[in-house]
């Protein structure tokens, strides 16, 4: 059976995997005006037409760099080089180690480097200026940011050393994922605790999108996690009717709704936040 799934994903078409992401996210937003976490005033089509704005770039971007992808793949494969490729582990334990080098360092690591480099985060913080989180916001990343998590994802195949079939297989799971946790929906009170101690859950993510320091600067992970616990930059709220979406440096909503001024942040002056991040010299 688990043969089976890897050799489906090794041969994924590319109308499946879009039937998968876009399925998902479908699911999610139906999900998300029934059983809403807040209860929030935007208009909605037009907060989801910006997002998916981002998704036509970052589409355009994968494309292109889905050659270098493909590249550590082989190489690996010709080479037997990276991690899985030195173990004996019957399949189903390398896909679980797969699946967590490829989340580590290609979801994980990168977005904790994003929140600790000032040119990173200044393109970043698009990300961060959605004042309205829900399902489609997972889709919202700057052009250049899309450029680093595909650099830090090719990273993670060649340490890996992960077959294609793991890599789409993971690239599905994340994909979706990237969905859920900014999925605007209640969490099971006595159930979310426990898969947050693994997975990363909606409310386990909404408290990294609280406009302030240092709920900004917690719980980096996408699929698992078990990084964030590890590493010490988890944090928990008492009540999630606190958190505040957007970041304190660009609050203005006539700014964060404009395409064009968005994709210019990054090539302003660095705005410090309260608590700064980094020194302003």
């Amino acid at each position: 059976m688990i043969d089976v799934i890897v050799n489906y994903f090794d041969t994924i078409s590319t109308l499946h995997r879009t039937f998968f992401l876009v399925g998902g996210l479908a699911f999610l937003l139906i999900l998300e005006s029934g059983l809403p976490l807040f209860k929030m005033q935007y208009r909605k089509t037009k907060h989801a037409m910006i997002n998916f704005f981002y998704t036509g770039t970052t589409i355009i971007i994968n494309l292109v760099g889905a050659a270098l992808i493909l590249w550590a793949v082989e190489y690996n494969s010709y080479h037997s080089a990276g991690i899985l490729n030195k173990l004996s582990l019957p399949l189903w334990a390398s896909i679980i180690l797969g699946l967590l080098i490829l989340d580590f360092i290609g979801a994980w690591l990168v977005h904790w480097v994003e929140h600790r480099v000032k040119w990173m985060w200044k393109f970043h913080v698009i990300h961060h200026s959605d004042r309205h989180v829900d399902a489609t916001t997972g889709l919202r990343h700057h052009p250049g940011e899309a450029v680093f998590r595909l650099l830090f994802t090719s990273l993670a195949v060649f340490v890996s050393g992960a077959s294609f079939g793991i890599v789409m297989l993971y690239q599905t799971i994340s994909g979706f994922f990237a969905h859920l946790t900014h999925t605007n929906i209640r969490a099971i009170d006595f159930l979310d605790p426990i898969l947050s101690k693994i997975f990363v859950t909606p409310n386990f993510h909404k408290i990294h999108h609280h406009y302030i320091l240092p709920h900004t600067d917690h719980n980096y992970g996408n699929i698992f996690s078990l990084w964030d616990h590890l590493f010490g930059t988890s944090i928990k709220v008492d009540d999630m009717g606190m958190i505040r979406y957007g970041i304190d440096t660009h609050m203005d909503i006539k700014e964060t709704e404009n395409i064009k001024t968005m994709l210019q942040i990054p090539f302003k002056e660095y705005r410090p936040p309260v608590g700064a991040k980094f020194n302003t010299d």
